[in-house]
């Protein structure tokens, strides 16, 4: 759910630092300033170490230059005061309204979409230069359009009834007014998300127009309909997502980030490239409740980031890990940055169905990861971090507790619970299990300051999923798919491998810089009929596929702003850092094309003993394929074994019996060959 960076930037970015100043500090001086700062917070103690960490400022900057729902204007005083008020009443209404109202989805939609234009006028500027100029001032233009876009859709509001009975006849001032919402909705998104997916709108409009449809025409399907801007998405924003999104600001303020990464640290700490491992652990749990992978990247990987620096990891290396990581947070279940739930409504089948046929890919891609950063650490022959200056498991284990809204979220929608009522419930929860911890205990004013965040956080999602909607609607409208299809098929000539290839290259493409809900919106109208349609595919196979290609745009060259970000920490190279990322991603490059080939991989048409055996060889592949990658198994190996290496794991990654003998007989005999010729691993140079 992206956005959730908000809340972890403020609770993890208060005690870490990312300065030139700890960079004259050792490794173990750094581990222990970290541990002091995070137990400062807990005794309530400010300590030299905290005092030494303040690194606010330093993920503000970072955040503001690669994030874009960072940059908002600053209001202080009563106006300050005003607004978060406003704010936490939205949430409250957001609340009010899926779980006791039961207006028309042409009266709810258009409603949340007036608000969020309001809001977005008010909190985020034209431009990045903007939101330092003036302290509690608004641009006169921005009030303008603000009071234009939203009272476009409270006028379909409050004529809801007469603008259906016009249907397709609506009148000169329906249109007018029309595109005057469409118009200010596509700036409030360029606002908040850039201008990427505002382009790809603009264009799919413009193709729109060549097709011959009427300006009446375009207005009413893309602005009057359930097909358009509020179509599926803004349905499924303004009633389960938002609510995810409060439940996560709730959570974090819980400090479960904080115990992730004390968890990953006791975990793999001490490991070999320990702070590497840490970073790979961490962020994937962070991920469950996050759906920024920039924002995963920033808050995460300026503890981590710094710390595989002093361990001995090259500086395009370590952000690489981060970057990876984190981007692999919006793929991992139970919440996969929203797309969980987007996936379950537009596909018909139950959010549970999803997570579970989501997990066995999620962690292919996070080992894959964790095994190049093992054999990396192991090729440069770097040790983990000092047991001691790391948190011991008997202080953590008493806070297992704060799973327990995630857990009890889990369990009530896979018990037949709706999603809104779950997630009001594991948002109660949160504040429940608070109380049992004095340092993060929610008071009344705790709670306010959620209600805003998770308020806040919404904006974003809702204005991409709008023009998401611009979209479908176009592609409803103009029957746009088909025309895909017929030409990928026409290309492919029906070959599935090539035509998935081709889909790929559409996903990374239009992803690019585009945030992960609206994302996989995208895919799942353009690109995922391509499959299911025009290959055979089934549903599932094809929109995860997708999913997962839109993904990866985030650390993919040339817009990868995860990367980006994570050089800016690590003060490297960023293309080298996103190219290293890249590599490091190979799990998510690969994988979709397996459970596509065969659904296995994703528990479909197979049984108990075919899913042991899917596990093991997977693994083993994964194992094989980042041997390759890194060029070291037990001891460095020469290009012809590298090649071996990447066709074994090839052979095992894809389910087939034939093909996993084969693969195991392969990477058997590798390793015999390295045992033979001198056991363990040699010293290799470190290299840069």
């Amino acid at each position: 759910m992206r956005g959730h960076r908000g809340v972890r930037g403020r609770n993890i970015g208060t005690h870490l630092k990312i300065t030139d100043g700890m960079e004259d500090t050792t490794l173990e001086e750094r581990t222990k300033n970290m541990t002091e700062a995070v137990e400062s917070k807990e005794t309530g103690t400010l300590t030299q170490a905290e005092q030494s960490l303040d690194t606010q400022a330093a993920v503000d900057e970072i955040m503001k230059k690669y994030d874009r729902e960072s940059n908002t204007r600053t209001w202080t005083g009563v106006p300050d005061i005003v607004i978060k008020v406003l704010l936490a009443a939205f949430s409250l209404f957001m609340i009010y309204m899926n779980l006791f109202a039961v207006w028309d989805e042409r009266i709810r939609r258009p409603l949340f979409v007036g608000i969020v234009i309001l809001f977005i006028f008010i909190l985020f500027p034209a431009g990045k230069s903007h939101h330092t100029k003036k302290y509690n001032r608004i641009p006169i233009y921005d009030l303008v359009l603000a009071i234009l876009g939203s009272g476009s859709f409270f006028y379909f509001v409050i004529n809801n009834r007469e603008i259906i009975n016009h249907a397709t006849r609506i009148n000169q001032t329906e249109i007018i007014l029309g595109v005057i919402g469409i118009l200010v909705l596509a700036e409030c998104c360029r606002r908040v998300t850039g201008i990427p997916i505002v382009i790809v709108a603009g264009l799919f409009v413009v193709y729109a127009f060549t097709t011959g449809s009427s300006l009446r025409k375009i207005v009413y399907n893309l602005f009057y309909t359930t097909t358009g801007v509020i179509g599926t998405p803004i349905g499924v924003c303004s009633t389960y997502i938002v609510l995810f999104i409060i439940f996560g600001a709730f959570l974090e303020a819980t400090g479960i980030s904080e115990f992730f990464i004390q968890c990953a640290n006791a975990l793999a700490g001490s490991a070999t490239g320990g702070p590497a491992k840490v970073s790979v652990i961490s962020s994937a749990l962070c991920g469950m409740v996050s759906g920024s992978s920039v924002g995963n990247t920033v808050t995460t990987g300026s503890v981590t980031i710094p710390m595989m620096k002093e361990t001995g990891f090259p500086g395009d290396f370590a952000g690489a890990v981060e970057a990876a990581s984190s981007t692999g947070g919006q793929i991992m279940p139970p919440i996969m940055g929203a797309a969980a739930f987007l996936m379950a409504e537009m596909i018909g089948v139950p959010y549970s169905n999803i997570v579970v046929r989501a997990i066995l890919p999620a962690i292919l891609y996070f080992t894959g990861i964790f095994l190049m950063v093992h054999l990396r650490a192991k090729r440069l022959g770097l040790k983990g971090i000092p047991k001691e200056n790391l948190p011991k498991w008997k202080d953590l284990l008493p806070k297992i507790y704060l799973l327990i809204p995630l857990a009890a979220l889990i369990y009530l929608i896979c018990a037949g619970y709706t999603m809104s009522r779950a997630a009001i419930i594991a948002t109660v929860l949160c504040i429940v299990v608070s109380m049992f911890d004095k340092n993060h205990r929610m008071t009344p004013k705790d709670i306010f300051a959620a209600l805003v965040t998770g308020a806040k956080n919404t904006l974003s999602i809702a204005a991409a999923c709008g023009i998401a909607g611009i979209i479908a609607g176009v592609v409803t409208m103009t029957g746009l798919g088909q025309v895909f299809i017929s030409a990928i098929v026409g290309v492919s000539h029906g070959n599935l491998f090539i035509a998935l290839f081709l889909t790929m290259l559409c996903c990374i493409i239009l992803g690019m810089g585009v945030p992960t809900t609206a994302t996989y919106i995208i895919m799942a109208t353009t690109c995922a009929p391509i499959l299911t349609t025009g290959m055979g595919l089934n549903a599932l196979s094809a929109n995860m596929f997708v999913f997962y290609f839109g993904i990866v745009a985030d650390i993919t060259p040339p817009v990868a702003l995860a990367a980006y970000a994570g050089s800016a920490i690590a003060k490297a190279d960023p293309m080298k850092t996103a190219f290293n990322a890249t590599r490091l991603a190979i799990g998510a490059f690969l994988v979709p094309y397996i459970f596509s080939l065969n659904p296995a991989m994703l528990l479909i048409d197979t049984d108990g003993i075919g899913v042991v055996m899917i596990v093991i060889t997977s693994f083993i592949g994964m194992f094989a394929i980042s041997a390759a990658l890194e060029g070291y198994t037990i001891r460095p190996i020469n290009m012809v074994t590298r090649i071996l290496c990447a066709l074994a794991g090839l052979m095992m990654l894809y389910p087939g019996t034939i093909t996993d003998i084969i693969g195991i007989a392969i990477i058997a005999a590798i390793i015999g060959l390295e045992v033979v010729r001198g056991k363990g691993p040699e010293k290799a140079k470190k290299v840069a």
